[in-house]
């Protein structure tokens, strides 16, 4: 047995030697150089039976997973707007000067790699970076001096200061979920007093809507997974939270981690399962092992495992699945397909989850707050809970509020808090623009802040980023652009061709060169994106875009050139590295207009 098949075989045995669990078995290979090495490929691909082609599917996919060498110190920015607002780019200037590195590239002793990666869902403690997947936050010129001597003398991250990697709550208001007191297993018992129809039940007259963004009925989908075909069934917890400006779910999960897994335990109850995931983020990996503390904990108290609180027959235990940096996998049958060992693309529905979901059997796949919310109807009652926002849209609401604000953090509300009491609380006087719902959201403007969050009204996931009045919409806008560019899974061309042509377009118009032709095109872009795309990813790659072109018209037009198009390539600037190395800059050398 070599060296590299030693190393994996506690791996391999952990997770059985499971081909679904190969993204597992990678991120956790891949800590033993640092990469996923040909000959890593090659055992795990011997071991587990498989095409070795199946793992580069993977590596390829997933942005936390390498198929090439990385420095011993993985540094990534993250590069979410409200970091930008805050000064990320030029503290990672800062950190590539000190340690003579160019963005992207590996040290010559290969130390250290620097980069950037989209939202790390550390918003309102930015800027923030990760360090071998662990977060930094509250980054400052000090802060990156002494990270890159701590680098230099390859201290090992148990030993760098522990406030570096502190991750704050920052609740600022609480309501239902956060202000009200929770004794573990009370939601459990309370429903397994109810049992499953009376829980559903109670369910339906709360009138619980789905908090990941859709705000699917949850008493609907629990009955329909109850209800289906199939020997088995599966409870899972999307805690992907990918969407920019979000951070309300790590919250939860940081310092509420029982309710969702009694939300959880719950969904079993309901649906009759057995069987558990917390999908949780790669970026959130500092989170793993208190979640692994509080399951050990609960199963203890015989609030998880075999005959939970005592009742024959109601079995129920939870895993947790790692995520390696694909917002796409916020997607549910993106996240399925990502929990069965494969790249996070989403499925054709129908049929849905809720039928064909894990491994094809029935499953309900729930977001954090949504499980958070069950737990509470179980302990107060369907009808207390109904009492509570509007008609419509029942309970409470959590949102992420970050950017130009005295007071960022999480805001819990009852549904239908309008937009303006949101930035009063916040300490936002002057306010260009919010922008709700994360990067696929809308744009608002102060005429708008009127409006009410509520399905009905102004629906969203969680986020809410406030812009000053001195903002640039058109950095925003290129942010999210190339949010989108980045994170399209390339599964369908209208994604994958088209944010690419969106960002190049919104960079184009950024630096002064756009025309009326790139303004033009880039609404006929958000059509097809939206008429064309597999799914809600590319569909809402340009939502924002949009808002803006039409609320800040003017500030695109002064980006407008008065041709009607100019090259994006430029032809001449092409040739002056030639130019150079034959030391020329006569007239001949350079190409005429007419080229």
């Amino acid at each position: 047995m070599t060296s590299i098949e030693s190393a994996l075989e506690p791996i391999l045995t952990k997770y059985g030697r499971d081909s679904t669990a190969l993204l597992q078995i990678l991120r956790e290979a891949q800590e033993i150089s640092g990469w996923i090495s040909p000959e890593i490929r090659a055992a795990v691909a011997t071991a587990l039976d498989i095409a070795p082609t199946r793992i580069d599917s993977l590596t390829q996919f997933y942005a936390h997973l390498y198929d090439a060498p990385r420095g011993k110190y993985r540094i990534l920015f993250s590069d979410n707007i409200t970091d930008r607002m805050a000064g990320s780019v030029a503290l990672m200037e800062r950190m590539l000067k000190k340690l003579g590195l160019e963005r992207g590239k590996i040290s010559a002793d290969g130390l250290v790699s620097v980069d950037s990666t989209s939202c790390t869902g550390m918003c309102v403690q930015g800027p923030a970076l990760l360090v071998n997947n662990l977060a930094i936050t509250r980054l400052t010129a000090p802060r990156i001096d002494e990270i890159c001597g701590l680098i230099r003398i390859e201290a090992p991250l148990a030993q760098w200061p522990a406030e570096f990697f502190q991750v704050e709550d920052h609740i600022r208001r609480a309501d239902l979920l956060l202000g009200s007191p929770h004794r573990r297993g009370e939601a459990i018992r309370a429903a397994l007093a109810l049992g499953a129809q009376g829980l559903l039940d109670e369910l339906k007259k709360s009138n619980l809507r789905g908090r990941g963004g859709a705000g699917f009925p949850t008493a609907l989908k629990w009955q329909s997974c109850r209800d289906a075909p199939g020997e088995k069934r599966f409870v899972i917890c999307n805690a992907d939270e990918g969407e920019p400006g979000t951070f309300k779910d790590r919250v939860l999960l940081q310092s509420f981690a029982e309710r969702v897994f009694e939300g959880m335990t719950l969904a079993a109850l309901a649906t009759g399962a057995q069987h558990g995931f917390l999908y949780l983020r790669g970026e959130y990996s500092y989170l793993r092992a208190p979640l692994e503390a509080t399951l050990a904990e609960m199963r203890h108290e015989n609030l998880l495992g075999a005959r939970i609180g005592g009742v024959e027959g109601f079995d129920f235990d939870i895993e947790i699945h790692m995520g390696a940096g694909a917002y796409i996998c916020g997607e549910e049958t993106a996240l399925i397909e990502s929990l069965e060992g494969k790249p996070g693309r989403p499925r054709i529905r129908p049929p849905f989850p809720v039928t064909h979901g894990y491994l094809d059997f029935p499953t309900v796949v729930n977001n954090v707050e949504t499980l958070c919310n069950a737990a509470a109807i179980a302990a107060i009652g369907g009808a207390a809970y109904a009492g509570r926002g509007t008609e419509k849209s029942t309970g409470t609401k959590i949102l992420s509020v970050s950017g130009d604000c005295e007071r960022p953090g999480i805001y819990e509300y009852p549904f239908g808090v309008r937009i303006a009491q949101i930035l009063t609380d916040c300490g936002a006087p002057d306010v260009g623009a919010v922008q709700i719902g994360g990067a696929a959201g809308n744009c608002l403007v102060p005429e708008e802040f009127g409006r009410r969050v509520a399905f009905e009204e102004q629906s969203t996931a969680g986020a809410l980023m406030v812009f000053a009045n001195r903002r640039d919409p058109i950095e925003a806008a290129r942010n999210f652009a190339h949010f989108f560019a980045h994170e399209s899974c390339g599964f369908c061309t209208p994604c994958r061709v088209g944010t690419a042509l969106v960002a190049g377009m919104i960079d184009k118009i950024a630096a002064g060169h756009g025309a009326l032709y790139e303004s033009m095109d880039l609404k006929r872009l958000h059509d097809i994106l939206q008429a064309s795309s597999h799914c809600g990813l590319g569909q809402s790659a340009t939502l924002a875009l949009r808002d803006m072109m039409k609320k800040f018209k003017p500030a695109f037009e002064r980006r407008l050139i008065t041709k009607d198009f100019e090259p994006d390539f430029d032809h001449d600037a092409a040739w002056a590295r030639a130019r150079d190395l034959a030391g020329r800059d006569d007239s001949a050398a350079h190409l005429g207009e007419d080229i």
